[in-house]
């Protein structure tokens, strides 16, 4: 049983519960324009990616930097679990012949986790660019594709 000392003081729990809050607002941004785009997993998905990654990382960082090898596993299971609920949103259409399709909301949910661990643990205006860095991909990047030639 840990001993009552790890309780966080009140002031590191707001601050832990603003950065949470940030990392939801971030992941849902990022599933409005996956809503938009007509993709399943949308705000509330995103939303909740980044607040479950960022929750798990708390969870060892609340114990201190003694335990940053219990941090390190944390970012590991969310990696995985990630690459886990990512495989869902990818699919070969069988009409098609080997078009498949989900890759970029596949991305989109591994990038959101990855945000939402960097806002909790990290610098939150880095995230805050990663953020816009993002929503330019998804935005610009079908522009882009639209317009180039396909091969194959």
């Amino acid at each position: 049983m840990p001993p009552a000392a790890h309780v966080m003081p009140p002031i590191i729990i707001a601050g832990l519960l603003l950065r949470l809050l940030c990392a939801a607002a971030a992941g849902g941004v990022i599933g409005w324009n996956r809503h938009r785009a007509g993709k399943p997993a949308g705000i509330g998905t995103h939303a909740l990616v980044a607040l479950g990654a960022g929750l798990f990382v708390s969870i060892p960082a609340g114990f201190g930097a003694d335990h940053i090898d219990a941090l390190s596993r944390a970012i590991q299971g969310v990696a995985a679990g990630l690459g886990f609920l990512g495989a869902g949103e990818i699919f070969r259409d069988p009409g098609s012949g080997s078009r498949v399709t989900g890759l970029t909301s596949a991305a989109a949910l591994w990038v959101t986790g990855a945000l939402g661990i960097a806002i909790v643990s990290g610098p939150v205006l880095q995230s805050v660019g990663v953020t816009a860095l993002v929503l330019a991909i998804l935005e610009l990047a079908p522009r882009l594709e639209g317009r180039l030639p396909r091969q194959g």
